[in-house]
């Protein structure tokens, strides 16, 4: 079965992303108990195998499972299921999900409303420069450092070095957090258009404008978080003819070697 052809059960024809119905299966498989917490899940040759997609595309699936906190990988070991979930708060590298969103709120928002009253000339043609970069590039990596870029470059239009500074602290975060929201959420498209209305708001100097614009974009992160940790299996449709939990006795005796969770700066 090539879960890349699955479509969500329930809807009209609406084909999801090989990436979530991977995810969806194994997540599905651990929090369904299938996997006992400690047992270590098969190799990522033997899951490219049997689900028929390729490495890359499992080891996004990998990824994420961690993020979600729901397995461990262990460098020359394999990837260990750590909970059976369910999921309620991902985390980003050294920062919970909800911390995260909390700080983003916290400064993300009036920074926005600084920026709108301090910002230079430099200042958006360097936004406007990486705006248009972000609607050309295809490539999710890319995008992602553009994505955490963007936000740096608000910060420092505030003229507070503070600011500045925050941001760079949780830049790894953010950048996790954005790879996570495109490869689930497929984000990239709304995110554009907000980031647009935030610049728009700054040539504008329009500190009200610029607050809402931030405060809108922050909002539609977290909808679409709580979407993805919310809807466990729902990439999973009833027909797919995949094994409910694949035995521990097909693990090759040699493992392939998993990937850690990498930033994408």
């Amino acid at each position: 079965m090539n879960l890349s052809d699955s479509q969500t059960a329930g809807e009209a024809p609406k084909r999801i992303s090989a990436l979530e119905a991977v995810l969806g299966h194994l997540r599905g498989a651990i929090e369904r108990g299938e996997y006992a917490v400690g047992e270590k899940l098969p190799s990522e040759a033997e899951l490219c195998r049997r689900l028929e997609v390729s490495r890359p595309v499992l080891r996004e699936a990998l990824r994420a499972l961690q993020t979600m906190g729901l397995t461990v990988s262990r460098t020359g070991k394999g990837t260990f299921v750590l909970s059976h979930g369910p999921v309620e708060d991902p985390t980003f590298g050294d920062y919970s999900a909800s911390d995260l969103l909390e700080v983003r709120r916290h400064v993300e928002i009036p920074v926005a409303g600084y920026a709108a009253l301090r910002r230079t000339p430099e200042d958006l043609d360097h936004l406007a420069h990486l705006l248009e970069r972000m609607e050309r590039e295809t490539d999710t990596t890319a995008w992602v450092a553009m994505d955490t870029l963007f936000h740096l470059a608000v910060a420092r239009a505030a003229q507070n070095p503070v600011f500045r500074r925050v941001i760079e602290e949780i830049r790894d975060a953010l950048a996790r957090q954005s790879a996570f929201l495109n490869d689930l959420g497929g984000r990239r498209e709304q995110s554009n258009q907000e980031h647009q209305a935030i610049v728009d708001a700054l040539v504008d100097r329009s500190e009200h404008d610029a607050v809402e614009a931030m405060t809108h974009h922050l909002a539609r992160v977290e909808s679409t978080l709580t979407t993805i940790v919310r809807s466990p299996r729902r990439a999973v449709p009833p027909t797919a003819a995949l094994p409910t939990a694949i035995p521990p006795t097909a693990i090759p005796p040699t493992e392939v070697p998993p990937t850690e969770g990498e930033a994408r700066a």
